[in-house]
Formats: structure tokens, sequence, C-alpha cells
């Protein structure tokens, strides 16, 4: 069986919206307002290099279809099977990109062969793949802003609740902090 990994970019107030370009008023955060130090980025690094999948959904599809493939330092995850969730996408451009219609198919994706899934993105994918029981890692980038208004990772509500375990972590002179978290039940 694959794992099934959420990787996200927060802010201090939780926010994952528009972490590098988009629409928030903030788009870009990520390198506009905490000063850059590679050291930081190892774990993006490492996903990259260990993943056998990427799973994405259909609003991330049509942000990073665009722009990865132009990226060397996307190589392997521009070569590497990519699947998005999505009810409306029929023919992807990306290469080898398929498209699952629902959440029972992910858990079928999951019962294969192969290295872990990554989720990129995709807050909406990635509480429904929570509340479905199917996340079962959480890489996580925390920089040192608040942003106050945009999408998270976590419904507002509670309905997310689960318990998790800390794996790994590393605090950066940038104030970047990297966590790991394992999800226990």
């Amino acid at each position: 069986m694959r794992s099934l990994i959420v990787t996200e970019f927060l802010s201090l107030d939780g926010v994952v919206d528009s972490p590098g370009g988009g629409e928030h008023p903030h788009a870009g955060w990520t390198f506009k307002d905490v000063e850059f130090d590679m050291a930081a980025y190892e774990l993006k690094g490492r996903e990259q290099q260990e993943a056998g999948a990427m799973l994405i959904g259909r609003v991330s599809y049509d942000e990073f279809a665009p722009v990865w493939p132009t990226m060397e330092e996307f190589a392997e995850y521009n070569a590497m099977p990519k699947y998005v969730v999505s009810s409306t996408l029929t023919d992807p451009e990306w290469n080898n990109t398929t498209v699952l219609r629902s959440l029972d198919e992910v858990a079928e994706l999951k019962k294969g062969e192969g290295g872990p899934i990554l989720v990129h993105g995709s807050p909406t994918l990635a509480q429904g793949l929570a509340a479905a029981g199917l996340v079962d890692r959480y890489h996580f980038l925390t920089f040192p802003v608040v942003l106050g208004s945009g999408k998270k990772l976590f419904a507002a509500d509670g309905a997310d609740k689960r318990k998790l375990k800390l794996v790994e972590h590393a605090t950066y002179p940038n104030g970047i902090q990297m966590a790991v978290w394992d999800v226990v039940g």
C-alpha cells in the first residue's frame, strides 16, 4: 500500500492560499515576504526524489500544468505519474496525467504499488482526503507571516480533528519551520 502525503506551505495563521502566485491579495508570500534560505527547502527536494506520483485537484492542475513543465527544478514531477481529481477535466495536456473522478478512485490508487503519493496545493482536495481517512502524513513548511485571510488547509468547524505525531522538525534562520506529522488515528 502506498502512503499519501499532503505537502503544504503555510502561513502562521494556517493559510495555504497562493504561496507562489495566484489570486490572493498577498500572492507570492513565500518568496516576497521571507528571506530565501535553500536549507529550508531540503524537504521539497527530498519529496520530489522519493515520490511515486503526484495528486492534485483541478484548480491546482490549472495553475501548475502551464508552468511546471517549463521548470527544470521540477523535472522529476514532470516525468512521474500525475493524477487530477476532477469531475470536469477531460483531456489533460500535462504529460503522464490521469483524471480520477472520485475519492474512491484515490483509495484504489493507494492500494497499488509504488512510492508515496504527494498532494500539492489543493486545499479542498486535501480536506476531502483527510475526511475520508486517506491522508497518512503531512509535510509543512510554515512561514513567519500572518495573512489574515485566504484558503486554509483545515476546516474551521473542527470537523477535521485528528491526532498527529511529530516525526521530524527543524527551524531555519529565516524563521521557516519544517514539520513532518504522521496521522495516528
